[in-house]
């Protein structure tokens, strides 16, 4: 099993050098994404909060989603990108991640198989990413879908 604080510890870091701050939308990750970001001492310096939005009713209630948006199909690097965005709105953080995906051990009911993920990162810039694992094993997915979220806000705000 992976390491939360080695996941985290990488982008931590960087958040606190740069003084800035994070937020988090997962889905599929089913909130390793948070918890390795919190993980690291010091993370209420660049953490401000995080969902997991792992339904319609989520989608409506935590994003503040009309009854369209809340329907939107997921696992696309445009859905990702939609509900990173809503996550920096309503909490004012300088980055967000956004991640959308089927863990498996089936694929999800837009037709993805099993291990394909969207992640974003919304911030000064955005950036997308499609991750295909190949794998059908749920934690196993869920563990890489958190690592692939956060090597993509790691990658951009250090290049920004």
């Amino acid at each position: 099993m992976s390491s939360l604080l080695k996941m985290g510890s990488p982008v931590g870091e960087l958040l606190k050098q740069r003084g800035q701050t994070v937020a988090v939308s997962e889905s599929a990750a089913g909130g390793i994404v948070s918890a390795a970001l919190l993980s690291v001492p010091g993370a209420s310096g660049y953490y401000l909060g995080g969902a997991s939005v792992y339904t319609q009713t989520a989608r409506r209630g935590l994003l503040r989603f009309s009854d369209a948006e809340a329907q939107q199909r997921g696992s696309t690097e445009e859905y990702a990108t939609l509900v990173a965005a809503t996550m920096r709105d309503l909490l004012g953080a300088d980055w967000t991640i956004g991640e959308s995906g089927a863990a498996g051990p089936s694929g999800n009911r837009y037709g993805d198989p099993a291990g394909h993920v969207a992640l974003a990162v919304v911030g000064p810039v955005t950036a997308t990413r499609i991750v295909q694992t190949g794998s059908d094993g749920r934690e196993e997915n869920m563990w890489a879908f958190a690592q692939a979220a956060l090597d993509l806000l790691y990658e951009t705000v250090k290049a920004n």
